[in-house]
């Protein structure tokens, strides 16, 4: 099967590294279909001349100094959606893939890729379909299969409590501390236990130290 257009996909490269961008520019030369129209060193630059030169498909590094790709990939889908990013990282953490597709991205490859495998991707994304490299879609698959991490659904005073559980404070102290009556304190605690499933104040400071729960 054969993606083609009559007019040449115009690419625009970000990367951080002169290098990576020179062997990228070097490589989209070898296809008649592919044309680069521009080179960004960052996130930020990339936004600014994704709206000069509005290119179709832009090969975003995930990972750079001032502003990520996850934020540049955001910000020109957002402004340009008409221009899609293929994400083109070093790195396959199942968190980083989420961000990147979340943020807009159609397709997330490492740089390894094959050149066969990259034009493919390429061709793929200016006719609108998304490609995963195998490393990404393992990645992400055991990432959605993870546990869901301990806290997330505590309240703001929940969170209050166990950082002064933490501290060591008993109900009555907590309850001096934050000015309600030790019964509400109570009821706070047992809820918390209850979220972090766990049966006691010292395991629900163990969690919570281990998990980063309160920052």
């Amino acid at each position: 099967m054969t993606i083609s257009s009559s007019e040449p996909i115009r690419v625009m490269l970000v990367d951080d590294h002169a290098m990576v961008r020179k062997g990228l520019a070097t490589f989209l030369k070898v296809f008649d279909d592919l044309q680069l129209v521009g080179e960004a060193e960052n996130g930020a630059a990339a936004i600014q001349l994704c709206g000069e030169i509005l290119p179709d498909v832009v090969l975003m590094d995930m990972v750079m100094p001032d502003m990520d790709g996850v934020a540049a990939t955001r910000a020109i889908r957002q402004q340009f959606p008409q221009v899609q990013v293929i994400a083109l990282t070093s790195f396959k953490e199942g968190e980083l893939i989420k961000k990147a597709l979340e943020a807009g991205a159609i397709a997330y490859l490492l740089k390894d890729v094959s050149a066969d495998d990259l034009v493919w991707a390429i061709r793929s994304a200016h006719a609108g379909r998304a490609t995963l490299s195998p490393e990404a879609a393992q990645a992400l698959v055991e990432a959605t299969n993870q546990p869901p991490t301990p806290g997330l659904d505590l309240t703001e005073r929940e969170r209050e409590v166990l950082g002064l559980m933490i501290e060591g404070l008993n109900n009555t102290q907590i309850a001096g501390r934050l000015t309600v009556s030790p019964s509400t304190i109570k009821s706070h605690v047992s809820n918390v236990l209850s979220k972090l499933g766990v049966a006691s104040r010292t395991e629900a400071v163990t969690l919570a130290l281990r998990s980063r729960i309160v920052a």
